[in-house]
């Protein structure tokens, strides 16, 4: 039987609008090599050929994408630095009316450094309203974000409150030896007794707000157990297996020395000075494929030299199929991811192979309540049709292999 597996794409990637940020001060300076770089959001219009040119263009310039595989009818996100803005700019203008495209191209961050340093800045307030803290697991946990000992310290510190419902819990390890530290919520039958639901959230170092995200869900369904009756019910009948944080060597290093770092931090394979793996390319579901993963360790989609040759993947995965064969099963996987407002479903690996029809129908219904209650618009459907191909990615690995 299959289980429901998802993946979820919040926003946003660099969150500056905070009322206070704390995160101290690396012994690298993350933000250094970004200073005076513009990131610019260029729309891609319905024209291949008019994407072509586009994408050509940001090779002549050599720019780092944080638009992973542009697409027509979208946008594409750019760094630009200050020497070749002007020239870039002036291309790009050209290129856009040409192609008739009248969407105009928009600044994303206007000096991407500084953006970095005024989300690492920390509030004399906040420093000492946390500081007398005798817990971290309190609301204003979520006004800011933090050190990886700090997350450690949240779940534990939960688990004090909540030792009734909560338990740590280790999913897998970290290539450099760090255990995959996670958050067993349970509800009055004990922890083991319940189909088991598993989320995992910064599989890239840099999405930092997803890591932020399902802890605020974790703090939510222990914080509310004994006065929701439907956090109740879903507590009750499941067992919540938590990861906020599945690449955490990624992790540290996005913090003090890279703030754009995406993959974990695996030694570069012969012949190559790149670290990392693409722990999101790294499964062992379609991974020879083409089209779907880099071949290239230089690029942030490495896929590595073997399926699940990243110790973070073939350890997660150890876990959740330990989870799947045990007699309560697995009922749902996701994986969440920024930056963006998307809710995928498999097939990333083959475009032409439709959604899993149940699965389809709970992203519309969650997209569509999102959107009633909120406002906010959620795009659905399979990750291979909405936006690219994907081989060797958890949620493909969960609903196919799992």
């Amino acid at each position: 039987m299959k289980f429901t597996v998802l993946s979820a794409i919040v926003a946003t990637l660099l969150l500056g609008t905070l009322d206070a940020l704390s995160l101290p001060g690396p012994s690298n300076n993350p933000a250094s090599q970004f200073m005076g770089i513009k990131v610019v959001r260029i729309p891609t219009g319905p024209s291949t050929s008019a994407l072509d040119k586009l994408k050509d263009l940001i090779s002549k310039y050599d720019l780092d994408l944080w638009t992973t595989v542009p697409t027509i009818n979208s946008h594409v996100d750019v760094e630009v630095p200050s020497t070749s803005y002007g020239s870039f700019m002036k291309e790009t203008n050209g290129l856009l009316s040409q192609a008739g495209i009248l969407e105009p191209v928009s600044i994303m961050h206007e000096d991407l450094g500084q953006s970095i340093l005024e989300e690492s800045a920390v509030s004399d307030e906040y420093q000492n309203q946390m500081r007398k803290a005798a817990s971290l697991a309190t609301p204003a946990w979520f006004n800011a974000y933090h050190p990886y000992a700090d997350h450690l310290q949240f779940l534990s510190d939960l688990v004090t409150a909540y030792p009734s419902h909560a338990k740590i819990v280790t999913g897998g390890t970290s290539i450099q030896g760090k255990p995959i530290t996670g958050i067993n919520i349970f509800g009055s039958s004990g922890s083991g007794v319940k189909p088991a639901i598993i989320w995992h959230a910064n599989v890239h170092a840099r999405e930092w707000i997803t890591s932020m995200t399902v802890e605020y869900m974790a703090y939510q369904l222990l914080t509310n157990y004994g006065n929701s009756t439907e956090i109740k019910g879903y507590v009750d009948k499941y067992d919540f297996y938590i990861f906020p944080i599945v690449n955490p060597d990624g992790f540290i290093y996005s913090q003090t020395t890279n703030r754009m770092w995406r993959k974990n931090r695996q030694s570069p394979p012969s012949g190559s000075s790149c670290y990392g793996r693409d722990i999101n390319r790294n499964w062992d579901i379609h991974w020879s494929d083409t089209g779907g993963a880099s071949t290239n360790p230089c690029d942030e989609t490495y896929k590595g030299t073997a399926p699940f040759d990243a110790s973070e993947t073939r350890t997660l995965a150890a876990f959740q199929n330990a989870k799947k064969n045990s007699t309560q099963g697995v009922a749902m996987y996701i994986d969440w991811h920024s930056y963006s407002q998307m809710f995928f479903t498999p097939y990333g690996f083959d475009c032409s192979l439709s959604p899993p029809t149940e699965l389809l129908s709970l992203a519309k219904g969650f997209t569509t309540s999102l959107k009633a209650v909120y406002g906010t618009q959620y795009t659905y459907g399979s990750s291979c049709q909405i936006i690219y191909k994907t081989t060797g990615s958890s949620d493909d690995y969960s609903y196919v292999v799992t």
